[in-house]
């Protein structure tokens, strides 16, 4: 791995992992062309275009965006980017209503103040605040990509891996010959609010279904794959089933 720019790591060839506010967003590069993996908060719009630009393209170049779930802290900058650049946005069938603002599946400003004595929290909090936290997001707009198990026939031919819980249409997705494995929010390396910096799901407050989220750390674990590059933390080398078992843990 290596520090492409401040902010954007090459985790892999062409497979870049680059830092918004509190959250990542992955860029995988094939030639001249780009697809992205989540866009980070609304705010991070500009940040998400200056990575971009940061590996030696264009955000004209990004051939679509990736959802790996709707949260607002995935999907915020995606948003943005589609309406600046009209730049597709695809998700997981189970997740694109989600997508489109017809239901909501995040953690709210309750959850946030019940947890606010301490002071991570605070600070964490007043950051995304500022990004966007607070602005509603929906994307119309947002289409389904095959449900098929195979490659996406986009830059990276990432394959998606479900990972149902975090949100109902939660996806994964794997670089099979990479190694690399894009876990969004199912599998983190790092939050503020654990002060942990190893693989472990999100406090539980932040997923649908808890316990559909812990059951799906085992098509995480069955995957070929040594390289994480998570939705939060730091990517991280390290075999996908030892670190489903240090999650667990």
């Amino acid at each position: 791995m290596r520090e492409a720019a401040p902010g954007v790591t090459e985790v892999a060839r062409g497979v870049f992992v680059a830092r918004g506010t509190h959250v990542n967003f992955i860029l995988l590069v094939e030639g001249s062309d780009v697809t992205l993996i989540d866009a980070g908060w609304h705010g991070d719009a500009d940040t998400v275009e200056r990575s971009v630009a940061a590996v030696g393209r264009r955000i004209e170049d990004v051939r679509a965006i990736l959802l790996t779930h709707a949260h607002l802290d995935h999907v915020g900058g995606a948003a943005v980017l589609h309406d600046r650049h009209d730049i597709p946005i695809l998700t997981h069938p189970a997740e694109l209503g989600h997508a489109r603002g017809e239901w909501r599946e995040s953690a709210g400003p309750i959850d946030v103040a019940l947890r606010a004595y301490k002071p991570t929290t605070v600070r964490w909090a007043t950051a995304i605040v500022r990004a966007g936290a607070l602005t509603h997001v929906a994307v119309p707009d947002a289409e389904a990509f095959p449900d098929s198990g195979r490659p996406l026939d986009l830059p990276g031919r990432p394959v998606p891996v479900t990972c149902f819980g975090h949100t109902t249409g939660h996806t994964a997705f794997h670089l099979p010959e990479l190694g690399v494995v894009a876990t969004g929010d199912a599998l983190v390396t790092g939050h503020p609010l654990s002060g942990k910096k190893t693989p472990q799901l999100l406090p539980e407050f932040f997923a649908h279904d808890p316990e559909q989220a812990d059951a799906a750390l085992d098509g995480l674990a069955a995957l070929d794959a040594d390289i994480i590059a998570p939705g939060h933390g730091a990517p991280l080398r390290v075999e996908l089933s030892r670190a489903v078992a240090t999650a667990r843990a």
